[in-house]
């Protein structure tokens, strides 16, 4: 944390006991507006992060990002699946536009995930009327997740926590077929999706890896 104002530094920290902490709130007998505030804080405090420590576009794309994961987080408590996925789909979209700016090497390996995680999104779901429109969500994620790890940003941080929201949503559709609503598989969706928002917020403010020859 060397190098941030104090006030970051308390919005970083905050943003993690608030997304742990979460987790606590499944087994509370909590009002309906306070666990939904507590579900988008984690996120919501990244994108105030972000903000604190903007200095150029990237900066403020990345406030962008963050702030449409709180605003799914918070939709798909009061509006639903689908509502709450347009603004992610609008998240994943910023992200793709961030990563294309800073764009690196590639590999085959890479951009064969987008159609993996597209097929295995279209056979996820038990309602087969819902199959097409998981897919192409599926689809966005997938480009999302591929051109981070194609970028200049750290793949350890940037990339590694775009395939963990990768992961986190391929279990969400998983869940709309024959996968159990558990505990388990509860804890495995919420920690892929908000340690993985939190590896790419900080990889983006590190910023993008020198071009090389």
């Amino acid at each position: 944390m060397q190098g941030m104002s104090a006030i970051a530094r308390g919005t970083l920290v905050a943003s993690i006991i608030a997304g742990v902490s979460y987790v606590a709130t499944w087994t509370w007998d909590l009002p309906a507006v306070v666990e939904t505030a507590w579900k988008g804080a984690g996120v919501a405090l990244l994108a105030v992060h972000a903000a604190l420590r903007a200095r150029n576009l990237d900066g403020w794309l990345l406030v962008a990002v963050m702030a449409l994961g709180a605003g799914g987080d918070i939709l798909l408590e009061t509006h639903g699946l689908t509502i709450g996925a347009v603004s992610f789909l609008l998240g994943h979209l910023t992200a793709t536009g961030l990563y294309l700016r800073h764009r690196g090497t590639g590999t085959r390996l890479q951009l064969l995930l987008i159609p993996v995680v597209a097929i295995v999104s279209y056979l996820l779901p038990a309602d087969r009327a819902a199959a097409p429109g998981v897919a192409l969500y599926g689809l966005i994620l997938a480009v999302m997740a591929a051109t981070a790890l194609m970028s200049r940003f750290s793949r350890k941080m940037v990339g590694l926590g775009a395939l963990m929201f990768v992961a986190s949503d391929l279990l969400i559709f998983a869940r709309l077929g024959s996968l159990p609503d558990t505990f388990a598989t509860g804890l495995a969706v919420w920690g892929l999706y908000y340690f993985g928002q939190l590896l790419i917020c900080l990889g983006v403010v590190r910023g993008p890896e020198p071009r090389t020859a």
